[in-house]
């Protein structure tokens, strides 16, 4: 199959502002233009009705965690001070940046747990602005590795030691969205996937569990699929799974991990598939566009609501 070029639509810069803007949570980076893709037109469809994300069982989850969290500290373990100062996948931001943003937010993790298990804030806690100025003073000091190895004790501390009936107690992200306790625990994970790749090291996106790839498509999907997402489906070609995104648009093939990627804005958008991987497909026309993804990640949807 002949390799066919395709055109991108611009993310708004209001999208991208929101993004720079966010505190604890992933970091989004400036996109780079994309690279062409498999795109085929697939009939409109209704879009399949979102619901809500699955209540997961805590304690597994933590696990994954965990494994996450370990893999990340002993990365960042034997890093000079001369790599830490090094740029990272993130414009503006060393790796040194990128560490000690995953240490605020995972202090920023425990006090929403503190908060579920004792169904009460445990005190005051910092703004996005303050968030981004600890990094910044963080970023080139000493102890990196330490600081951010003791942050993530701390929340798997936290969360071994919290009761079972608080994994549902409602908590507020910074950005202003409900979400259970439990969710805490995708996101943090989130975080030390996201941010591992960003160190621009060994760890890619081939890296990435199986299981986080598929649940983090499941839910960057829903999210694309309540914004009227211009993209009909994603295929996971080593999954075996598929999206409906939209009524409408290109559809999109390649393994989970690029796909989220792509959509992450952590890699362009995935190269072409040799024709015998979707027989069932149509080639596609050359003017057919692949829209850019949104700034990643938003609010879980359908979600629990907001707390303002």
């Amino acid at each position: 199959m002949a390799r066919r070029r395709t055109r991108e639509t611009k993310t708004s810069r209001a999208d991208e502002q929101q993004g720079r803007r966010a505190g604890a949570g992933v970091h989004t980076p400036v996109r780079s233009p994309d690279r062409p893709f498999l795109t085929v037109p697939v009939p409109e469809a209704p879009v399949p009705h979102a619901v809500p994300l699955d209540t997961p069982d805590p304690h597994a989850l933590l696990g994954q965690v965990a494994v996450s969290a370990e893999r990340f500290v002993t990365t960042v373990a034997v890093l000079e001070d001369d790599e830490l100062r090094a740029p990272s996948a993130l414009e503006g931001w060393t790796r040194g940046h990128v560490v000690a943003h995953v240490a605020r937010s995972a202090d920023a993790y425990v006090w929403l747990l503190r908060t579920a298990g004792g169904g009460v804030a445990p005190g005051p806690r910092l703004s996005a602005a303050e968030l981004a100025g600890a990094v910044e003073a963080d970023a080139g000091r000493d102890g990196l590795a330490g600081q951010v190895r003791s942050s993530l004790d701390r929340f798997t501390d936290e969360a071994r030691a919290l009761p079972a009936e608080a994994w549902r107690r409602m908590v507020c992200a910074l950005a202003g969205w409900r979400h259970p306790a439990w969710f805490t625990l995708h996101r943090c994970r989130r975080e030390l996937e996201t941010h591992h790749v960003d160190l621009r090291l060994a760890y890619g996106t081939r890296d990435w569990p199986a299981e986080y790839v598929s649940w983090a498509l499941e839910e960057t999907v829903a999210t694309l699929r309540a914004r009227d997402f211009p993209v009909a489906s994603v295929h996971a070609t080593d999954l075996g799974r598929t999206w409906r995104v939209g009524a409408g648009g290109p559809s999109v093939a390649a393994p989970g991990h690029a796909l989220l990627g792509w959509l992450a804005g952590r890699l362009p958008a995935p190269a072409p598939v040799d024709d015998a991987a979707r027989t069932d497909l149509p080639r596609a026309p050359d003017d057919l566009a692949l829209p850019r993804p949104p700034v990643w990640p938003r609010p879980p949807y359908p979600g629990w609501g907001r707390c303002d």
